[in-house]
């Protein structure tokens, strides 16, 4: 199914798969490294390990491998679910995203 809509005067194409965005945004390779960074950081800010996140995620109900938790990490591809399951998991109440 394709579909197609304006968001803030920029014209999107959607096709289940992908979003175009026709201005000059960050690519997508920058964004990952950026949410990466910052679920790194909160991990570090509370000296949480992979293994000690597997744990506190199991805690929850999410179950998922020291390993399988460091190559989702590393890649940077993770689901925004993950995402706040991870800062949920850690205790995580606010995240900055930038300087002010």
């Amino acid at each position: 199914m394709i579909s197609d809509t304006v968001v803030k005067g920029v014209y999107i194409e959607y096709d289940g798969m992908d979003i175009t965005n026709e201005d000059d945004s960050m690519p997508d390779k920058e964004w990952q490294d950026r949410v990466k960074g910052i679920l790194k950081a909160e991990l570090k800010r509370r000296n949480v390990s992979y293994k000690d996140l597997a744990d506190r995620l199991a805690a929850i109900g999410v179950h998922d491998s020291e390993r399988n938790i460091n190559n989702k990490i590393s890649r940077g591809g993770f689901t925004a679910v993950f995402f706040v399951q991870c800062l949920a998991a850690i205790g995580c109440q606010s995240v900055r995203l930038g300087e002010d």
